[in-house]
């Protein structure tokens, strides 16, 4: 098993190496560009209000709220119109607003006119969190790919095929028995490309809602971006009996871009909120987020351990907000185990989310997975899954096995909508706790292993009788 691991990971790299020769570094034409968060004080003169909040929110978000007892807020209101228009004004573009931090991204070819931004009433304070590279490798690249999984990953013994062993290891198979694998569960992917989901016969049956892009510039397709998407999807939907199953392929999808793959930069956390806000305002009920930062480009920016405290960063603070908007957030806890910073990357270390580590088809802990506590004492990673190798589907349409954290997150997250579609009554911090004290390593959790691996259809037994 060692030997082909190490095969795999050398096949891994020659083809990101072939993937590098094919795509150049060019001149960067937003050069010279800045974007910053502008952050305000108030959302006063606004239009919007508490007491009629379809105007900002879609029906099936108002619902979740009310079914879960959960009452909407300030930071539920957008972002003030008039705020953003005179800021529009000034010589910018406003490529995004965050309501639940009441901040604007303001993007600007020259900083001119930011003394005149800083010096609007309303206006907090403004920060540099994206400035254009001189030079970048495109990313949104066509790529061909396979019309049809080839026979020989085909597994006759078992209906889930390749994927068997991702979701018996969690009992989740047991969920699907009783026909719960996902139906009426929406689950919003945050990532940074779904390559050729849109083409790939595999991905034919998967119920797409919509997809939106909050990266600037945006891409000319999702779907010509990078595959890390593509892999995370392909856990939980694809559904090829004898080849793959995932575990939530009867869930519907968004798929939302907002990792820049052109470069390292703070704007990200800026897109990942954002996606997040918009995730919760079509109605998903589900996010996996299969990201994390700590290390950006400018050294200066990078982020401290001090700061793992669940709001200290701007990613992490918005990240905890997605429990209290009645959701459920499942995200990767990094892959940052064999190397220098060790820990979770950030949002990992938000409250009330799941945070997933990964540990080998031996069930035995993958060392490169990020471990916790936070800073301020909470065990981390919450559980674990498969991840070291964990099987997927890449954006050339084929079953392959891809290392990290990032996998074992959406494997958690289908079998967390199947678990909450068959206990309906209960709320997303329900949910999260039973999946925890059904782990396998409930009586001593620790900050490798979290709670260990959940039991998914133990967590079912006892959701029902509670």
């Amino acid at each position: 098993m060692r030997r082909f691991i190490l095969m795999m990971m050398l096949v891994t790299a020659v083809v990101n190496c072939w993937a590098q020769d094919r795509a150049k570094k060019v001149r960067n034409k937003e050069c010279p560009s800045f974007i910053y968060r502008v952050t305000l004080k108030d959302k006063q003169n606004s239009p919007y209000s508490l007491e009629r909040p379809t105007r900002f929110l879609s029906k099936r978000s108002v619902d979740r709220r009310k079914k879960q007892g959960l009452p909407l807020d300030t930071t539920d209101l957008p972002v003030t119109p008039k705020y953003v228009r005179q800021i529009e004004s000034l010589k910018t573009t406003v490529v995004g607003t965050s309501r639940w931090n009441n901040t604007v991204l303001a993007q600007m070819k020259d900083t001119s006119e930011l003394q005149r931004i800083r010096q609007l009433p309303y206006v907090k304070n403004c920060r540099l969190v994206w400035q254009a590279p001189d030079s970048i490798q495109p990313t949104a690249l066509k790529t061909k790919y396979e019309e049809a999984f080839n026979e020989w990953d085909s597994v006759s013994t078992t209906l889930y095929g390749r994927a068997d062993s991702q979701i018996k290891s969690l009992n989740g198979h047991r969920l699907h028995d009783i026909n719960c694998m996902g139906e009426g569960m929406m689950i919003a992917v945050l990532d940074g490309g779904f390559k050729n989901v849109d083409k790939i016969p595999a991905f034919g049956r998967v119920d797409i809602r919509g997809t939106r892009d909050f990266v600037y510039p945006a891409s000319p397709s999702i779907f010509y971006e990078l595959d890390h998407g593509t892999k995370v999807l392909s856990t939980m939907t694809i559904q090829k009996p004898y080849y793959y199953i995932g575990t939530a392929p009867k869930a519907s999808y968004w798929l939302l871009r907002c990792e820049d793959g052109q470069s390292e930069q703070e704007v990200e956390e800026d897109y990942w909120a954002i996606a997040a806000e918009f995730a919760d305002s079509v109605g998903c009920d589900l996010i996996n987020s299969s990201l994390g930062y700590n290390d950006f480009d400018k050294g200066y920016e990078s982020h401290k351990l001090w700061q793992l405290d669940g709001h200290s960063t701007l990613i992490s603070h918005s990240a905890s907000f997605v429990a209290k908007k009645g959701m459920i957030l499942v995200n990767s806890a990094g892959n940052s185990g064999m190397g220098p910073w060790k820990k979770l990357t950030f949002p990992a270390d938000a409250d009330d989310c799941l945070t997933v580590g990964a540990v080998t088809d031996l069930l035995t802990n993958a060392p490169f997975s990020s471990v916790g506590p936070t800073q301020d004492g909470r065990v981390k990673p919450d559980v674990v899954a498969i991840g070291s190798p964990a099987t997927i589907v890449t954006g050339r349409g084929s079953i392959a096995q891809d290392m990290g954290t990032s996998f074992a997150a959406p494997i958690i997250c289908g079998l967390t909508a199947c678990l909450w579609q068959a206990l309906p009554h209960k709320t997303a911090l329900e949910v999260m706790e039973l999946i925890r004290q059904s782990g396998n390593n409930k009586e001593h959790p620790d900050n490798i292993f979290g709670y260990g691996l959940p039991n998914f259809w133990r967590a079912y037994m006892v959701g029902r009788v509670k």
